[in-house]
């Protein structure tokens, strides 16, 4: 079995509907991952947990969708040199809006790679995780390559072969 190379973590799981988008993503690339619920309200102590282990346990980047007060994204930063990317979940008071706020005014020193709101921002962390991986990986590289000439010729009304 392939190590981990991604963690997904949400705050709860309401939080799924949204970040089911990366793991989809995720999932497309081939990339290993582990998607879970880690509150940084409900369980402070599994969440110091899982990112204090996760360069130990081999990860790469940490994808973190947070609503509402949007502590997570941040509080694993504080805790983990592992790269933090921040998809702010919409919440149905601020459709979001206090959740981005939240996780794009970090501390210096407490770096989050912050990306839209919702389905969209899920996705892109995703492929901002792909991207970072494929660094390393040139077969990964090629998959990106194809994927984004894939969505080029879809914007020009255009199909491409796989």
């Amino acid at each position: 079995m392939n190590p981990i190379q991604v963690g997904v973590v949400m705050g709860s799981s309401s939080d799924w509907d949204t970040m089911q988008h990366a793991v989809q993503i995720l999932q497309e690339f081939g990339i290993s991952f582990d998607a879970r619920v880690v509150s940084a309200h409900r369980m402070p102590d599994d969440m110091f947990t899982y990112a204090e282990s996760a360069a130990g346990r081999g990860m790469k980047c940490i994808i973190a969708g947070a609503g509402g007060a949007a502590h997570l994204p941040g509080m694993l930063a504080a805790k983990t040199v592992v790269p933090v990317l921040g998809v702010p979940v919409a919440s149905k008071h601020l459709s979001g809006v206090d959740s981005l706020h939240s996780i794009v005014q970090m501390p210096k020193g407490v770096p989050v790679a912050t990306f839209a709101i919702g389905a969209a921002g899920a996705a892109n962390a995703a492929l901002f995780a792909v991207a970072m991986l494929a660094n390393e990986d040139p077969a990964l590289r090629e998959k990106l390559d194809t994927f984004r000439a894939q969505q080029t010729a879809a914007a020009r009304g255009m199909t491409l072969p796989l």
